[in-house]
């Protein structure tokens, strides 16, 4: 262990070994890591554990600056570890270049599939028994994907919860990756809508560049080509509540002068499509939906219902070209340098049947765990009706439904949302 202070704050780092497969626990192990912060004030460390499940899949735990963001809140009540999900930040890498000595595309796919929220919440366990003891429950707050976390606990392994709070992630626990993307589909061709309304002259700028890069070889700076699909797939910073005026200043000027593509624009563009800090998000995502049958690619095969979203409208037709949004496509592994050694993998996950259940509905049913959940109207990742269904599905849920926030109102609220799901859990509000 390792303690520093910041700002505030006192912050322990912890390394945690769990097995790689949990039915195997004498088998192969991983690290998995937590920064513990607590509130410098004295008594603080005494305080009940909360832990952390950060958005994704496949993104690590945030690098708090003193009390930051939410943690402000968190630390009058809590002692919180913010846990680096198995596979990111600290915790043993899943990358393709970790994963390069498996050897074959079988064998990573057989790995990756240890990745998802089962196991995820198994490291949770073994994590809480040895910070918290075997017997002494903790509270956790799953945001977004972290969310889907928080459900499968609370179908599998209630008894390690005093409490959940949950923002933006509560999942369908019967639905196909296809009914969440006919959902979502229809959600962001709604959100273009109001974008071009809002920023007519965009649709023009956007044409243009479309039809700029279905004539060209354009290069990211990486090297990796970018296609009009892949221009289109910066819409998922429409989800967020700055998001449609980012859009609009990043496409005001998208021009170097001399004809072609500014190096500005090209390296926002990378950064926004590029996977290299996140390869699991691409590679797992739709796995995180799949509960028996494989998922094959389903937000490839539901855009074709959503003829909105062909390039052809804007390159061929004259229409404005729509964005996409939370979407993992085949040719993403084809094109990101980050991913392109990985790609027979994904195409093997995506072709994976039998995925276990990620959620107990009877358990869920006779649930006697606290919980309270912010579900976002408007949520572009999440669709409301779904989180909607499964409110009502869990026993003593209390759902928070709004539209005054976007899906990131965890981070962005100075502790508004996070305050209003601890007073719920208390029955104060």
């Amino acid at each position: 262990m390792r303690t520093y202070r910041q700002p505030g704050t006192v912050v322990t780092d912890h390394h945690f070994s769990v097995p790689l497969d949990h039915g195997k626990p004498d088998g192969e192990r991983i690290s998995v890591f937590g920064r513990e912060v607590t509130a410098s004030r004295p008594g603080a460390r005494e305080l009940p554990w909360l832990v952390f499940l950060q958005g994704g899949p496949g993104f690590a735990a945030q690098r708090p600056v003193g009390r930051s963001t939410w943690l402000d809140r968190a630390l009058e009540d809590y002692r919180v570890l913010l846990l680096d999900q198995r596979g990111t930040g600290r915790s043993t890498p899943a990358t393709a270049r970790s994963l390069a000595v498996l050897r074959t595309p079988a064998a990573q796919a057989k790995y990756l599939a240890h990745f998802r929220a089962d196991s995820i919440v198994l490291d949770c366990e073994l994590v809480r028994r040895e910070l918290c003891g075997p017997d002494e429950p903790w509270s956790v707050l799953g945001q977004s994907f972290g969310g889907f976390c928080t459900v499968t606990y609370l179908s599998f392994a209630p008894h390690g919860m005093r409490e959940a709070l949950i923002t933006g992630g509560l999942p369908g626990l019967d639905t196909s990756a296809e009914d969440v993307y006919r959902l979502t589909y229809a959600t962001v061709a709604a959100r273009n809508a109001a974008h071009y309304e809002r920023y007519p002259s965009d649709a023009d700028s956007v044409r243009a560049v479309a039809e700029h890069l279905a004539d060209r070889d354009v290069r990211l700076p990486d090297g990796s080509r970018l296609t009009v699909e892949r221009f289109q797939s910066i819409g998922a910073m429409l989800g967020t509540s700055a998001g449609t005026h980012e859009l609009h200043y990043l496409l005001e000027d998208p021009w170097d002068g001399g004809g072609g593509l500014s190096d500005a624009f090209l390296a926002e563009v990378a950064d926004r499509t590029g996977f290299a800090r996140a390869p699991l998000y691409a590679v797992l995502h739709e796995a995180c939906y799949a509960q028996g049958a494989a998922t094959r690619w389903a937000a490839q095969r539901v855009r074709a219902e959503f003829p909105a979203f062909d390039p052809a409208a804007a390159v061929d037709g004259g229409g404005p070209l729509y964005f996409t949004g939370e979407m993992i496509y085949p040719w993403m592994c084809e094109l990101d340098p980050a991913l392109v050694p990985l790609r027979e993998a994904a195409h093997l996950l995506a072709e994976r049947d039998g995925w276990p259940p990620l959620y107990d509905p009877a358990r869920l049913a006779a649930n006697e765990v606290p919980v309270a959940a912010a579900v976002y109207y408007d949520d572009l990742y999440v669709p409301a009706p779904l989180s909607l269904r499964t409110a009502a599905a869990v026993c003593g849920l209390r759902a928070w439904v709004t539209n005054e926030w976007e899906h990131e109102g965890l981070r962005i609220s100075a502790g508004k949302v996070l305050a209003r799901l601890i007073a719920m859990n208390k029955g104060e509000a």
